[in-house]
């Protein structure tokens, strides 16, 4: 006997073909800005966003990773190279001294601040400017139901 297959309705079809060029082409549309005003990758900005709102403005390097969506390659490349620009340290973590921390250091904490304004200008221009309040709080109930299910433990989110 055949195994019955579930296929998507047409009305579904078209909402995560739509979903899926929007998770394509946003990330394109927020590095490109970065890079041409920052210099910096939207996944460096993003290294130093989450190290600017940790206490202290350290965290372990697997819950960076975590925090970032990253694997612990990936993420410790992108550290090396903004430790080579003197925005990042990594040291021992005093608790565990076979964990690393990393830490933003001061031309870190100068960087993302002058980098965000115009990250948030280019998140406002293609997100939130051509939505309505109404579609706002619906995104934000669209994509907390997909985040209950893709990261249960808010580990991406936990900062907000």
């Amino acid at each position: 006997m055949e195994k019955h297959k579930q296929w998507l309705t047409s009305e579904q079809l078209t909402t995560w073909v739509q979903l899926v060029a929007v998770m394509e082409l946003l990330p394109g549309a927020l590095d490109s800005q970065l890079r041409r005003d920052a210099g910096l990758t939207h996944f460096e900005y993003m290294v130093l966003a989450m190290l600017s709102e940790a206490p202290g403005r350290t965290l372990r390097m697997t819950a960076l990773a975590a925090r970032t969506n990253a694997t612990l390659p990936r993420l410790s490349h992108a550290v090396r190279r903004l430790e080579d620009r003197d925005l990042v340290e990594r040291f021992p973590c005093p608790q565990d001294g076979r964990a690393t921390n990393a830490r933003l250091t001061e031309a870190g904490r100068q960087k993302v601040e002058a980098s965000a304004p115009g990250h948030v200008a280019n998140v406002q221009h293609h997100v939130f400017e051509v939505l309505s309040p109404e579609q706002v709080a619906q995104l934000a109930g669209i994509t907390d139901a997909i985040l209950d299910r893709l990261d249960p433990g808010g580990v991406m989110t936990a900062p907000y």
